[in-house]
């Protein structure tokens, strides 16, 4: 998969396409999973357009915290009191498709072991 930093996400962050947002911040946005694999399937991504996990930086760090406590915030905005699985994929093998770090809320439904 190629890692060009000109992705649909960074489509949604700039309004080009739409997105149903359901959070937004000056660092992120989450909007829903067109393709979803769950109940709720939500996506957090930084505005900040780093292709992949392996590509985050030092300075990426409060980024990438703040990433989680956005996924806890809108979580528990969308309901999710009896948890919720977050997952990062990263890289061809690991499954990413779309090159621009993103971080997936799925919940609404029991979590099977191991995912796949």
């Amino acid at each position: 998969m190629s890692e060009a930093s000109e992705t649909i996400f960074s489509k949604i962050v700039r309004r080009e396409i739409p997105a149903d947002i359901v959070y937004e911040d000056d660092l992120a946005i989450a909007f829903r999973d067109i393709n979803a694999q769950a109940p709720v399937h939500i996506l957090v991504i930084p505005k900040k357009p780093i292709p992949k996990l392996a590509d985050a930086q030092p300075e990426d760090q409060a980024l990438l915290g703040h990433l989680l406590l956005v996924v806890q915030r809108v979580a528990a905005q969308e309901g999710l009191t009896q948890g919720y699985r977050t997952v990062i994929n990263t890289g061809e093998d690991g499954g990413q498709t779309v090159y621009h770090l993103h971080l997936h809320i799925l919940g609404g439904r029991f979590m099977a072991w191991p995912p796949g």
